[in-house]
């Protein structure tokens, strides 16, 4: 369970740079899964507060062993899971919460400042034009900003090939991306039930299985600069062979 262990900072004695949210405006929740990122996560908040938009944050801190949460707990609510669940844990931890303070949309964005909370908006403002149950901010739209190694884009475009040969819902050409929107129905849908392996493709796939939809706006993503990826990267082909492996068991098994 998500939110196993889980503690929540509503209190704490830090200047919160955050602006108040905007009256008449959607309820909008950002999420930020982080492990370990007390060199970034500072940063990334006061960037988000920078934008004026008047985003709500929510940091959750998967188990980290340095001050993560202190730093974030200055400028953010922040929920400590007591213990490392992974990606896909934590990031459904901000789901639960989302659906029950109900909130319009949540956007999850990594804490470790590869996401200009500047394109926030772009993600909002692709949902208004055309609206999809997920809204995902692809690197391979424009292919502007950094993209990772070839190897990894190479597993990428395998990832891309199951998933659009076998759901239909929308065209995907970044399923790994961390940086992605979800409205009132995904929400709902995916606070029940969310994958834990390989958690940002596997989630496409249900979703897709099940009838939402989905579509893509161009993103430009930055190099890390501190720590390390909570995601174990495309580093061998058992990895590759394990997330298609799941892709198909999704499209075999029927939706619930």
């Amino acid at each position: 369970m998500a939110d196993m262990g889980l503690r929540l900072d509503s209190t704490n004695t830090c200047h919160n740079g955050a602006a108040a949210p905007q009256q008449g405006t959607s309820r909008v929740l950002i999420i930020i899964p982080c492990f370990n990122e007390e060199a970034s996560v500072g940063g990334l908040l006061s960037e988000i507060a920078a934008t004026g938009r008047g985003y709500h944050t929510l940091v959750v801190d998967d188990g980290s062993s340095d001050a993560t949460s202190a730093v974030a707990s200055c400028r953010s609510l922040v929920a400590r899971l007591a213990q490392n669940l992974g990606i896909g844990g934590a990031v459904q931890t901000g789901i639960k919460y989302a659906a029950r303070q109900d909130f319009d949309f949540c956007i999850q964005i990594d804490g470790d400042g590869q996401h200009d909370p500047r394109a926030i908006e772009t993600l909002l403002e692709a949902y208004r034009r055309d609206p999809t149950n997920i809204t995902i901010g692809s690197r391979f739209i424009d292919h502007a900003g950094f993209c990772s190694t070839r190897m990894r884009r190479a597993g990428i475009r395998l990832i891309v090939l199951a998933l659009n040969g076998l759901f239909s819902g929308g065209r995907i050409t970044d399923p790994t991306s961390g940086m992605r929107l979800l409205d009132r129905s995904a929400i709902a849908f995916f606070a029940k039930a969310y994958p834990t392996d390989f958690p940002e493709p596997i989630s496409l796939a249900w979703a897709m299985r099940a009838g939402l939809t989905v579509s893509e706006v161009p993103v430009e993503m930055r190099a890390r600069e501190t720590g390390v990826s909570s995601i174990d990267g495309f580093k061998s082909a058992s990895y590759m062979i394990r997330v298609l492996g799941y892709i198909l068991l999704a499209r075999l098994v029927r939706a619930s």
